[in-house]
């Protein structure tokens, strides 16, 4: 695992400790990037990009000029407890299918600047990716940062339990065994068509492409 993905990791288990035993409270501001990188001995940057993942996935509230704030557990699920009954991976794919190509419109519409910036980052990072937990967290940061882009706050805490859903082991061993080189090459050039058509604000063309990159992941593991 390359340093850039450790820090990044390093960082976000810190801040979801802290958050899920009360350390950093619901509604309550985090400390500042540059105070969190020397508390961890980290670069800024990876703390960026680590509460860029968070708040995509609906643990935190970015305010420019006031700072990141912890969201309340009841509108925040990525950070709720597993419940008795995980999905299953088709569960996952079905809820995938369904949700994200319709996302692409909303995504191509809304995205900003800053969005642009963050799919790129994850598109840098998830090529530079030399085993599989790196190109998996970059994978999906990129879909987080999709459902992130479109701005509307139902949709990114809806695609936060689909995110959650695929930290579950049963997924992430499931695409592990799955994962053969040839397919990681795939989802790459797959990852960079999806992205070019939402800069481009091409949303007929982002559905597409996102409709094809999950037929390609569900047929890899799942064998349909």
């Amino acid at each position: 695992m390359t340093t850039t993905i450790r820090h990044d990791l390093r960082v976000r288990d810190f801040i979801t400790d802290a958050i899920r035993s009360g350390a950093y409270r619901a509604t309550g501001k985090l400390p500042t990037e540059r105070a969190l990188s020397e508390q961890l001995g980290v670069p800024r940057s990876a703390v960026r990009d680590a509460l860029a993942v968070l708040e995509s996935g609906g643990a935190v509230t970015r305010i420019v000029g006031s700072g990141t704030y912890v969201r309340d557990r009841e509108i925040a699920p990525a950070l709720a407890e597993p419940g008795p009954q995980a999905a299953s991976p088709a569960e996952i794919m079905e809820a995938r299918l369904l949700v994200e190509p319709q996302l692409a419109q909303l995504a191509a519409i809304n995205a900003d600047q800053a969005d642009f910036e963050l799919f790129d980052a994850c598109i840098r990072e998830g090529d530079a990716a030399d085993d599989f937990e790196a190109f998996e967290h970059w994978d999906a940061a990129l879909h987080q940062a999709i459902a992130k882009s479109t701005h509307n706050r139902l949709v990114i805490d809806l695609y936060a339990m689909i995110t959650r859903a695929r930290d579950l082991t049963a997924w992430g061993e499931l695409k592990r065994r799955s994962l053969s080189a040839e397919r990681r090459e795939h989802y790459r050039r797959e990852h960079h068509m999806i992205v070019a058509a939402l800069k481009a604000r091409d949303a007929a063309e982002a559905e597409k492409a996102l409709v094809a990159h999950l037929g390609r992941v569900r047929s890899n593991l799942l064998g349909r």
